[in-house]
């Protein structure tokens, strides 16, 4: 295990004194530290201390198609938007490892807590990938799952709110199971997530905050945001662990969220798992990052993105070939070409309906407007 310790946070409780600049002693109260964890290094070398998954090629094989499944679609979707047959979309290249890795971690016990970039996530929990197209396509019936899960979370940060709610029923009915909520770097400057913290630390709920550190709040980079050295030290405040994570490297990422969900389900510990990795594409299919960001600056994140790097320790294992891999892209491709022509085929939903899911029975205000709609559709459709 590559293990770092920041130096301006160690553990534990200390009382010794150091004097200020009057020579008037100061006691240290207490010191903290937030670790580092990388097995699988940018050159594809494990380390010397590794977790189980790093020998199981079962694991690590389902764990490279999903990966693959999840950029050829990312890459179908951006052409779609393009083409004018999906809305305003979140890519995932080069973030792949985090979704993917934190997905075969869940139990499926579990409750998933998504923001929007959570593809590698949701398909493993059993939505289909003509159902993110469909919600991306402006059709809300992909935003519903036969689980427990939460449906996407397009405001910044609230969603970890009703995580924590969650997490305070699963601890109050006494069940064996954890919550994990997912945001994105700058959900940590809003409010909400703070609070959700706050209270997942002092009522001791079984929540892990997965924070996908991809550098970029939008337009607004990782430094502007904050002048906390590490986005993991901010669980400090709450009162547990906060770590981070080589968010490009497929076994870090799935190893540590496995051990964070056993300590929330077992300990009810909550922890924060700040996930290190880079966006390699505007924040959505609305933005022009070459407005604002540096332009060497992909190129040379590149160079650590998860699957290349998992496809050579895959081959230095002698658990991989070409011919596989041709036949992997061929079949990932089929795949989601299959998924596109299910979403495009779905029948339009109503448009009445967008009154049918706010209340348990519509307010008498609102019926003459429902019904105009049901007129309106009738014609349109008659």
């Amino acid at each position: 295990m590559k293990l770092f310790i920041d130096s301006h946070f160690r553990d534990g409780y200390s009382c010794a004194s150091k004097k200020n600049r009057k020579g008037i002693p100061v006691k240290i109260i207490d010191r903290f530290e937030v670790p580092y964890y990388q097995y699988l290094n940018e050159m594809s070398e494990l380390a010397d201390e590794i977790p189980p998954i790093a020998e199981d090629k079962t694991a690590l094989l389902q764990l490279y198609r999903l990966m693959s499944l999840v950029r050829i679609m990312d890459t179908k979707a951006i052409a779609l938007q393009r083409t004018g047959k999906l809305g305003t979309y979140p890519s995932t290249r080069g973030q792949e490892a985090v979704f993917v890795g934190v997905g075969h971690a869940l139990k499926k016990t579990d409750i998933f807590v998504p923001y929007y970039r959570d593809m590698g996530t949701l398909i493993q929990r059993g939505t289909k990938l003509s159902q993110i197209l469909q919600y991306w396509g402006g059709d809300e019936r992909g935003n519903c799952y036969d689980n427990q899960d939460f449906p996407y979370s397009v405001p910044i940060g609230s969603q970890t709110l009703h995580a924590a709610g969650a997490a305070f029923a699963v601890k109050f009915r006494k069940e064996n199971r954890a919550v994990l909520s997912m945001i994105g770097e700058g959900a940590t400057s809003q409010g909400d997530v703070y609070e959700a913290m706050n209270v997942a630390g002092i009522w001791k709920l079984p929540i892990v905050f997965v924070v996908c550190n991809n550098q970029w709040a939008i337009s607004v980079s990782r430094e502007a945001q904050t002048a906390a050295h590490t986005i993991a030290q901010k669980a400090i405040a709450a009162g547990f662990n906060g770590e981070q994570v080589d968010g490009n490297d497929i076994i870090a990422v799935q190893h540590r969220t496995v051990e964070a969900l056993k300590s929330a389900r077992e300990k009810g510990e909550p922890r924060l798992l700040e996930m290190v990795c880079y966006r390699q594409h505007d924040h959505t299919t609305a933005d022009d990052a070459s407005r604002y960001e540096p332009k060497s600056i992909r190129e040379q994140e590149w160079k650590k993105e998860p699957i290349a790097r998992l496809r050579r320790y895959l081959d230095k294992k002698n658990w991989w070939s070409d011919k596989e891999e041709e036949a992997l892209q061929l079949e990932c491709a089929k795949e989601v070409d299959a998924a596109v022509q299910e979403y495009l085929n779905v029948s339009p939903q109503q448009l009445e309906s967008m009154f049918d899911y706010l209340y348990a029975e519509l307010p008498a205000i609102y019926a003459p407007q429902r019904a105009l709609l049901n007129e309106v559709e009738n014609i349109t459709h008659g």
